[in-house]
């Protein structure tokens, strides 16, 4: 399996890490900076908890699973939605900072599931 791809999961499970312990440890805090309620930010948080171990088991593996992978790209797409949903619908009146910060993760999650698309599609040349 490419190195690119390792890669593209490594900073998934990273970035995804960190995003959820910022909702998780500082919902109270966002909620007024965001508009966005501290349950919604918990919950975001919570549900990152499992995606995160499942990314770096998968990225660890010395073979990584491709369908795993396709699963992967698959929750990065269904978050990218939901995240625009989530404004367009008018659940949340987010703050001129929360509406960054909403599209700011979304477009961040579709990049990564895009590079882990690109490294499915991608010819098998270095192998790790």
């Amino acid at each position: 399996m490419s190195v690119f791809l390792r890669r593209a999961l490594v900073v998934d499970a990273l970035a995804s890490g960190l995003t959820g312990a910022l909702m998780l440890v500082g919902a109270g805090a966002l909620q007024d900076l965001l508009g966005l309620p501290a349950a919604l930010l918990r919950g975001a948080g919570l549900v990152l908890i499992p995606y995160v171990a499942f990314v770096a088991i998968v990225a660890a593996r010395a073979h990584i699973s491709i369908p795993a992978v396709w699963a992967i790209v698959a929750c990065n797409a269904a978050w990218t939605v939901a995240s625009f949903a989530l404004l367009i619908d008018g659940f949340v009146t987010p703050t001129g900072l929360g509406t960054i910060f909403v599209i700011g993760q979304a477009l961040a999650v579709a990049a990564l599931g895009a590079l882990q698309f690109v490294a499915l599609r991608r010819p098998r040349m270095a192998l790790v």
